[in-house]
């Protein structure tokens, strides 16, 4: 059957070859855990019960978790496994079920959900880079609370240049207006853990504050910004990229991170400032591959 999950539309028989995304149409996983490096809201004092999906569309040259996004690496599991992944997480104390890079498994993850259906009585959590189809979207309707998405690019040549997908500021665009539209404002409960949302995540890269700029401003022409919260994240680290992307490959500086948070306030977003020690590669997990 051809797969038609994400904007690639590479369509191709993910039972017999790997398309866009590096994986094959069973579960792969790298790792489930108790994430506690999530917002605040989402990892709270107990965590988030991530689990970190193998393969990824998107596929950025400076992606943290290349290991598993890149190649697919990772174990294969079950329905059954996943589902019952979802009740330990449960068990174990997590604030949410996180669904990390499940942009290629949202068929499978709608079925693992339907096994334990009624059991989960904790938020779902769709955790994505924003490069999503808001038809697939629409199939996520009544199963996710929150959606913890990116905007990576405004400019389609940067988004070319570093992820292949000229079309991802319009597609996300499209999506995070699908996500709002699913669940319209954000709830907390008495301890400020989320139950239903959006969050809106920007990661600030080195050389195009710029761009930064105008995601925000794009953003708040189209949306309340008031119904979703920001997260602006410092935590890009050349590490993890090829030396030929010579622009990128830095560390942010505080005078282009503080001038992206200053325009995001000044707009009037409200949300998360991540602190700049967060720019660090040992904040990336093991993977259990």
């Amino acid at each position: 059957m051809k797969c038609t999950l994400c904007p690639r539309g590479c369509g191709v028989d993910r039972e017999a070859t790997l398309g866009a995304c590096s994986v094959p149409s069973e579960i792969r996983i790298a790792k489930s855990m108790l994430h506690m490096w999530e917002e605040p809201p989402i990892s709270g004092e107990n965590g988030s019960g991530a689990i970190f999906f193998s393969g990824c569309p998107l596929k950025c040259v400076f992606c943290q978790n290349k290991e598993i996004s890149h190649t697919g690496k990772g174990k294969t599991i079950s329905l059954n496994d996943l589902a019952k992944l979802f009740l330990d997480l449960q068990k174990r104390g997590a604030h949410n079920i996180n669904l990390v890079s499940p942009t290629q498994y949202s068929d499978k993850i709608r079925d693992a959900l339907d096994l334990v259906k009624g059991e989960i009585k904790i938020p779902i959590v769709y955790n994505t880079s924003g490069y999503e189809l808001d038809t697939e979207l629409e199939k996520m309707r009544s199963y996710v609370d929150i959606f913890l998405t990116d905007i990576k690019y405004f400019s389609s040549e940067l988004s070319s240049e570093y992820s292949r997908a000229s079309d991802y500021f319009e597609v996300a665009k499209k999506a995070l207006l699908k996500m709002l539209d699913i669940v319209p404002k954000c709830v907390f409960d008495e301890n400020g853990i989320m139950k239903n949302g959006v969050i809106l995540r920007h990661l600030v890269m080195p050389s195009h504050r710029a761009d930064s700029i105008k995601i925000l401003d794009e953003i708040a022409s189209v949306i309340d910004i008031k119904s979703i919260k920001l997260s602006l994240m410092s935590q890009y680290t050349p590490d993890f990229c090829d030396e030929k992307y010579k622009k990128i490959n830095r560390r942010v500086t505080s005078f282009e991170y503080d001038s992206v948070v200053e325009h995001a306030l000044a707009l009037g977003y409200d949300g998360y400032i991540q602190e700049r020690a967060s720019a660090n590669k040992i904040y990336t997990p093991e993977w259990e591959i």
